[in-house]
């Protein structure tokens, strides 16, 4: 029997006198129930696939060996979210083994299922011969894609926020209380102050918004300004670093590196801006120097072709 939920969360921002009603669950069927985090994220994610195929036909990869990484990619990405959620909450997970694989209760990593697709996504190339960097440049855009629509998932589920803020966009619930509530010991141990009842950041908002304008820009390099495979990646990288490394610092549910109150997103994506960036000036440096192979590279490469 198919079920529509009507168990509504009120949610308002300071500066906008209407309350939204949002629910996390989306329907039940067959005694199945299909969340909306996952509606959204599944939505997110075909769009991603849509426009990695699109930019795939463009740059003339065989798009028989795209599904391969595709479906290798997604395994992976999978496990290596995951993977990546459980060791950080290992303290945690050691005692509750049984939990490890269930996904469905939420735990997942972004940065650990971007580690892992891109791992299962480069053994695919090298078996069908492909170019791994241009396969990146594909994945970097798609991923924005993915990330800047999959966010919202956070906003059915009233999670992924941050601290209180006075802001007209300020987002006040009976979650985001629940859970300072219930957390507010953890929360404050790490030296954040928190008062519940207040409205918080709502950082899924700004991460959105972060992705999908680096996307547009992106897109554009990739049209106007494309010299070397690999270097929409490493934009992609440079943007989302930037993002995260600031966003991270507002989040109340950060992973952190054992007791060092170091929060682990922040630390991995200030490293993957400096590592990238200085790997993006080294490319344009052996560029300049050597023009005739810039040339060929645009010319038969292309984003355009």
């Amino acid at each position: 029997m198919l079920k529509f939920f009507t168990d509504y969360t009120g949610v308002k921002f300071t500066g906008i006198n209407h309350i939204f009603d949002v629910s996390e669950n989306f329907l039940e069927f067959g005694g199945i129930t299909i969340k909306w985090y996952g509606v959204i994220i599944a939505f997110g994610f075909l769009l991603a696939v849509l426009f990695g195929g699109r930019m795939a036909y463009k740059y003339r990869i065989n798009l028989n060996n795209m599904v391969d990484v595709l479906i290798f990619g997604t395994i992976g990405g999978i496990v290596g979210a995951r993977l990546y959620y459980v060791i950080f909450e290992w303290d945690y997970y050691k005692d509750h083994l049984g939990e490890i694989i269930q996904i469905w209760n939420g735990g997942l990593a972004i940065y650990g299922g971007i580690i892992g697709g891109l791992a299962m996504a480069y053994f695919v190339c090298k078996k069908h011969e492909m170019s791994f960097a241009q396969l990146l440049d594909l994945v970097g855009m798609s991923l924005l894609i993915g990330q800047g629509i999959g966010r919202w998932g956070n906003f059915a589920n009233q999670e992924a926020f941050g601290t209180n803020t006075t802001a007209p966009w300020g987002m006040l619930s009976e979650k985001t209380t629940a859970y300072l509530s219930e957390h507010y010991s953890e929360i404050t141990s790490n030296g954040i102050e928190i008062d519940p009842s207040l409205p918080v950041h709502p950082t899924f908002l700004y991460e959105s918004l972060w992705c999908l304008i680096g996307f547009i820009l992106i897109y554009t390099m990739c049209r106007k300004f494309y010299k070397f495979h690999g270097q929409l990646f490493l934009s992609y990288a440079i943007w989302y670093g930037i993002g995260r490394t600031i966003i991270e610092g507002f989040r109340t549910d950060s992973l952190y590196l054992a007791t060092t109150g170091i929060r682990v997103s922040q630390a991995l994506s200030l490293g993957l801006v400096i590592s990238c960036s200085l790997l993006m000036a080294a490319k344009f440096i052996e560029l300049k120097k050597k023009p005739e192979k810039k040339e060929d590279e645009v010319t038969e490469n292309g984003a355009d072709n």
